[in-house]
C-alpha cells in the first residue's frame, strides 16, 4: 500500500490531500463533511487502498489547508468547488471515478458533477442530504441565517463550534461513545481556534442554504442518468432525519441501501461493515 500526505497551493491556498493506493486503480474520491476534514478518512483509506487509487483533500478552512481571510476569499460552496476541482486537475485525478460524499461532501461533490458530468462513473453518499424534508430540526438556527443573517441569528450557531458542539456532532447516536476516539473532537475544536476560521465557518453555515435550492436539479439529474449509487445511512444522525437516506430511492431507486445504528460518522464505529458495502457494491454494480 501506498500512504502519502501531501500539500499543494490552488489560488494561492495551501491545500492538503490524502492519498493512498496505486496510480491506475479505479479512483476514488472522498470528500469530507463539517466539522472534519480529510482525517474522517484516516481508517476507511488504508482498508480500501487495496482496490482502488484514494485522494482525500481538505476544503480551504478545514483540517490541514489554510485559513485565508475571508475578507479576500469567498468561502462558498461554489467557491470550494472550484479549488477541489482546481486540485484534482493539478494533480491528475481526473476522469471516470467513484466519489465518497459525506456531509458538506454532498453538496460539494454534486456541485463538481454539475460541473464535469463525465467525472462520475459512481458515488457512495453517506449521511449527506439532498431533500429539504430531510433536514432535521438541528438546522433551525442556519434556516434563520439564510432568511436574515444578522449578529443575533449567527450567535445561535456558536455552540456548534464550540468543543461541546463539535463533540455532540460526533458522538449523538452512536451505539458506544467509548468506541470513538476524542481526537476527532479535539482536533477539530483547535482547528476552529485558528484565525478568522470561524467566520469562515460562519460564511459557509450562511451560504448552505444555496445548496438546498438546488437539491430539485441533483434529484432531477440522478433520475436522468441513474449512476451507479451506495446509499450509507448512520440511522441516528443529528443533523437529518432517520428516513433521510431512504429518500434517495425515490430518484435512484436502484441503489443500494446499508442502514447502520449509527450516527453522523458512521465509518468511525462501523467501519468494517462500510468497508465490506463499498467492496462489494463494486465489483458487483461498477467493475
Amino acid at each position: 500500500m501506498t500512504l502519502a500526505y501531501r500539500t499543494t497551493t490552488v489560488d494561492g491556498v495551501p491545500v492538503f490531500y490524502r492519498e493512498a493506493g496505486p496510480p491506475g486503480a479505479p479512483k476514488l474520491l472522498l470528500l469530507h463533511g463539517y466539522p472534519a476534514s480529510s482525517h474522517q478518512y484516516r481508517n476507511l483509506m488504508p482498508a480500501l487502498a487495496d482496490r482502488f487509487h484514494l485522494v482525500a483533500p481538505d476544503y480551504p478552512g478545514f483540517g490541514n489547508s489554510g485559513v485565508p481571510d475571508p475578507s479576500t476569499f469567498a468561502y462558498t460552496f461554489a467557491h470550494l468547488t472550484e479549488v477541489v476541482e482546481e486540485l484534482l486537475e493539478g494533480i491528475g485525478f481526473t476522469g471516470p471515478m467513484g466519489i465518497y460524499q459525506e456531509g458538506y461532501g454532498g453538496a460539494i461533490g454534486s456541485r463538481l458533477v454539475e460541473r464535469h458530468p463525465d467525472w462520475l462513473r459512481w458515488q457512495i453518499i453517506q449521511n449527506a442530504n439532498a431533500y429539504e424534508e430531510g433536514l432535521s430540526e438541528a438546522w433551525d438556527p442556519l434556516r434563520a441565517v439564510w432568511r436574515d443573517r444578522t449578529p443575533e441569528t449567527e450567535a445561535a450557531l456558536v455552540p456548534l463550534m464550540e468543543t461541546e458542539g463539535v463533540k455532540l456532532i460526533y458522538t449523538h447516536g452512536h451505539r458506544d461513545i467509548e468506541a470513538l476516539s476524542p481526537d476527532n473532537w479535539n482536533m477539530d475544536s483547535w482547528f476552529l481556534t485558528r484565525p478568522t476560521a470561524r467566520r469562515a465557518q460562519l460564511d459557509l453555515f450562511a451560504d448552505f442554504g444555496t445548496n438546498v435550492e438546488r437539491f430539485p436539479a441533483w434529484q432531477q439529474w440522478w433520475r436522468e442518468h441513474r449512476p451507479p449509487t451506495l446509499i450509507v445511512w448512520g440511522r441516528n444522525d443529528i443533523f437529518f432525519a432517520p428516513s433521510a437516506g431512504k429518500m434517495y430511492l425515490r430518484d435512484l431507486p436502484d441503489a443500494e441501501l446499508l442502514e447502520l445504528d449509527s450516527g453522523h460518522f458512521a465509518i468511525e464505529d462501523s467501519l468494517e461493515e462500510v468497508v465490506t458495502a463499498i467492496k462489494t457494491f463494486y465489483a458487483d454494480r461498477v467493475a
